[in-house]
């Protein structure tokens, strides 16, 4: 028996789909899986020594996050979104982001700049750490906290899904870097808007999103699949 199983095994129902949600999105958020892979119910329960009946509650939860796409009759799948798909949600991205900025352009408090500052310094923290899918989400999250700085939860319901989706893409198409300029980029664009400078605090995070655009876009091509026991082996222990 794995480590992974026998953990599995003796935890509770609530803690089986917690650990098992867990590895899957820390697995895709690291670039472990492939655009298109299929996730085998068969295989992944015998990865995690879990039923199906947990197994598919967490690839319900995922699909629903847009993390994964479910098919009718044929299962759960990673997702292999086309050029236009990727470009697509990015320049969503762009056109709320930019009235984000615009809206707290030379309007942040000292309380804001203390909770931004301090979630820069969490992202550099997880990239020296080399804990890549805690960088990955922590980069998504700031342009989240900037967005309910601005506009509150309506806004944020609005921005989540597509920064889940770009999170998604550059962990599949560009894993390699990961996200190491990401920290520097947004201490930029905070300085930005604290000095209210609108011109630069735009640029800059036009900039920002463009440049993982079309570095994602460049990279966009399929790569060979894992077998799923050997890509969950460590990630549940």
């Amino acid at each position: 028996m794995t480590a992974n199983v026998a953990r599995v095994a003796d935890e509770s129902a609530d803690d089986v789909e917690a650990l098992v949600y867990a590895s899957i999105n820390s697995a895709l958020l690291q670039g472990k899986l492939v655009p298109g892979q299929q996730l085998v119910e068969r295989e992944l329960a015998a990865a995690f020594g879990c039923t199906r009946g947990a197994l598919r509650k967490v690839l319900a939860r995922l699909g629903f996050e847009g993390k994964l796409e479910l098919e009718p009759n044929r299962g759960a799948f990673v997702p292999s979104p086309s050029e236009e798909d990727i470009r697509a949600t990015y320049r969503a991205r762009q056109v709320i982001e930019a009235g984000v900025v615009v809206s707290l352009c030379g309007a942040l408090d000292a309380g804001m700049r203390r909770e931004l500052a301090a979630h820069v310094r969490s992202e550099k923290k997880a990239l020296r750490e080399g804990r890549v899918d805690e960088a990955v989400r922590l980069a998504g999250q700031f342009h989240l906290i900037l967005t309910e700085l601005a506009g509150g939860a309506a806004l944020v319901t609005a921005l989540a899904p597509l920064v889940a989706r770009t999170e998604l893409y550059k962990a599949l198409f560009d894993p390699s870097k990961a996200t190491s300029c990401a920290p520097d980029e947004h201490a930029q664009i905070i300085a930005a808007l604290e000095a209210g400078d609108q011109a630069a605090a735009l640029a800059t995070a036009r900039e920002h999103l463009a440049e993982i655009e079309e570095r994602v876009v460049r990279q966009a091509r399929l790569r060979t699949g894992r077998d799923l026991k050997a890509v969950f082996a460590d990630l549940a222990t």
